[in-house]
């Protein structure tokens, strides 16, 4: 229902629909090629005897076809689409193969998208002929093929038109080729969940007309280019869970349009640039599990948009600065998993939207001053274990839904609404229904990140904006 929706939202921007053709005729070179290429994928028997014009009067969802510009007459194949994903495209079969010999003959192919057809143990290789004659080619999308294996060749430099290069979730290994630099048409790259290997090429930076970039879950070695910095159109950056090493570059200041920021799970060191300072727009800045060993970055008090801030498993030293409490869209922030010492600034409490605050395993010490009402808004959203040196007046709140484990303050009195310590997630089998997981302490480097796990909600909101393009074709393609 949501696909269908979406679709005639976004009918009157497509240039045809299926049901527009009921006279053109197809090249039969094309049509041969289409029903060779689709009936090797798909577990519908008789596809082709059920769909003899898979344009025209036997429409099939999976396809989208185009009138051939100046020539009323002739249909050309713009779209395919094949997968469970999209209903109500029937699954791919078992033992689905792609023809490359199909795909030399459908030379007016703009889309061409697969979703879960080829699944481990089965492997299958993605043919060359894909890079090298699908010059119309505008997206690619190949996601969640754990079986599709091979790497990307060079000759990727001839998609001059791609815009969406969506390669995730699947078997891909080597290296990301320099000539990827060569797409400067290109504004989502994904290879995320892959076994991609060596440096980032410093030719990304290229890629001028770049939103998205998501390289995560891979191999990747090495430093971060500087030349990210010149993709001025970049929103989201996920480089999370990789082997990267060295510095952030200052040049990453640059990215003034920039709302996601993932560098998590690698081996990176600090101290941060602040030419960071200059990414105004930025809501989620994710660092966690990188040995930076320098203070908390006080950049980050100027960021007004910050909605989530992780940045435990650093090795933060000092104390937590009290420009949190400035940034009143925050609604995460953790912290854990450091050595940060002084004491935990009540201002923290006051933050209208803060829902998860993660402060355990460092070396806090004092009194802990959050309100009765900010304790049992967090409930086990907010985390204070481990730190030995905190302590609390107030023992009235011991039911299930607290943590408290700080000792009681000496001379305290009880019930004078004051509360401390407790926890951001607590340990799993604590939790409550509805009380969401937070528990980064339980992540080392290279494994699922906390932030990972909660799956960013409001940050998949913000990723489906920025993927229009794809979501556009494959909605059309559902019809």
């Amino acid at each position: 229902m949501a696909a269908r929706i979406i679709f005639l939202f976004l009918l009157p921007f497509l240039p045809y629909s299926v049901s527009d053709f009921r006279s053109p005729a197809m090249p039969v070179d094309e049509l041969v090629a289409l029903l060779d290429l689709v009936g090797g994928l798909i577990a519908e028997p008789g596809w082709a005897e059920l769909h003899p014009h898979p344009c025209t009067d036997t429409p099939w969802p999976g396809i989208q076809c185009e009138v051939a510009a100046g020539d009323t007459d002739i249909l050309h194949v713009t779209g395919i689409h094949v997968g469970a994903d999209v209903s109500p495209s029937p699954p791919c079969k078992s033992s689905a193969f792609l023809s490359p010999d199909s795909l030399l003959h459908l030379p007016f192919l703009k889309t061409f998208s697969l979703f879960g057809c080829f699944l481990s143990p089965n492997s299958v290789s993605l043919p060359p002929s894909i890079f090298t004659n699908s010059s119309s080619l505008e997206q690619l999308v190949l996601d969640a093929n754990t079986g599709l294996t091979g790497e990307i060749p060079s000759s990727v430099s001839k998609l001059k038109r791609l815009r969406v290069f969506c390669l995730s979730q699947n078997a891909f290994h080597g290296v990301i080729p320099e000539e990827i630099g060569s797409l400067r048409s290109l504004q989502e790259l994904d290879l995320s969940y892959n076994r991609f290997r060596g440096e980032i090429p410093v030719e990304i930076g290229e890629l001028s007309s770049l939103r998205i970039i998501d390289l995560s879950s891979n191999e990747l070695q090495g430093e971060l280019p500087a030349s990210i910095g010149s993709l001025h159109s970049l929103q989201k950056i996920d480089l999370s869970l990789n082997y990267l090493s060295g510095r952030v570059p200052p040049e990453l200041g640059e990215l003034k349009n920039l709302v996601l920021l993932d560098f998590s799970n690698n081996n990176l060191t600090g101290p941060l640039p602040d030419a960071l300072s200059r990414l105004n727009e930025l809501e989620y800045f994710l660092m966690e599990n990188n040995p930076l060993n320098t203070s908390i970055p006080l950049f980050l008090g100027g960021l007004k948009k910050l909605q989530v801030i992780g940045i435990s498993g650093c090795g933060l030293l000092g104390s937590i600065p009290s420009f949190f409490a400035s940034l009143v869209s925050l609604t995460a922030l953790s912290l854990d998993k450091n050595s940060l010492n002084g004491s935990v600034p009540e201002s923290l409490g006051s933050l209208p939207k803060l829902g998860q605050l993660n402060l355990s395993q460092n070396q806090l010490s004092g009194e802990i001053g959050f309100s009765e009402e900010f304790v049992r808004r967090l409930g086990k959203r907010l985390d204070v274990r481990d730190n030995h040196g905190l302590c609390t007046k107030v023992h009235k709140y011991q039911e299930d839904s607290f943590n408290l484990e700080a000792p009681p303050c000496l001379g305290s009195t009880a019930n004078n609404g004051r509360i401390g310590n407790n926890s951001l997630g607590g340990n799993s089998g604590d939790q409550e229904p509805g009380d969401l997981k937070i528990n980064p302490s339980s992540n080392g480097n290279g494994g699922t990140g906390s932030w990972h796990e909660l799956g960013f909600l409001s940050g998949l909101i913000f990723l489906g904006q920025l993927t229009l393009q794809a979501i556009a074709i494959v909605m059309t393609l559902a019809v």
